[in-house]
């Protein structure tokens, strides 16, 4: 199992960090590795909405569904999904913090197969992208400048 968090203090309100992380079409700009994501459920984000994603991972491009299992507004959401070959269970949550948002992320992750054997060069790539995605996140949404 691979298990792997982050976090970062972002200097914008709650509501506006949530929102804009909870709406996974946000995603591609500022998730390295995301290249597009579609919502496929209809009506407001919640328990149950569905999204599919297009992902760049170790090399390869995989298509996820996800769905929400937990919506909390301005504090959690947690959404499941996986492949053949891999399930995952990722949460963000928000929390004040001084002037700004703290929002950390989790991520659990089963691997089977041929990729089990490559859990810790799995755990360590996720680890380095949540970082950078995080970093990108706060610039996007402190300066408008993600990607730098």
């Amino acid at each position: 199992m691979i298990d792997v968090e982050d976090s970062t203090v972002i200097e914008r309100p709650v509501g506006d960090v949530f929102s804009f992380i909870a709406d996974q079409t946000n995603g591609p700009r500022w998730q390295d590795g995301l290249d597009e994501v579609v919502r496929i459920t209809d009506g407001p984000i919640g328990v149950g909405t569905r999204h599919r994603a297009v992902r760049r991972f170790l090399g390869r491009r995989l298509g996820i569904d996800n769905e929400y299992i937990a919506f909390e507004p301005d504090r959690e959401v947690t959404f499941t999904g996986g492949t053949a070959s891999m399930t995952f269970k990722f949460t963000y949550r928000t929390a004040p913090s001084g002037s700004g948002t703290r929002v950390s992320g989790h991520m659990r992750m089963n691997q089977s197969g041929i990729l089990a054997r490559i859990d810790r060069l799995t755990a360590w790539q996720l680890k380095r992208e949540m970082r950078k995605n995080f970093a990108d996140l706060k610039r996007l949404m402190e300066d408008g400048r993600p990607g730098e």
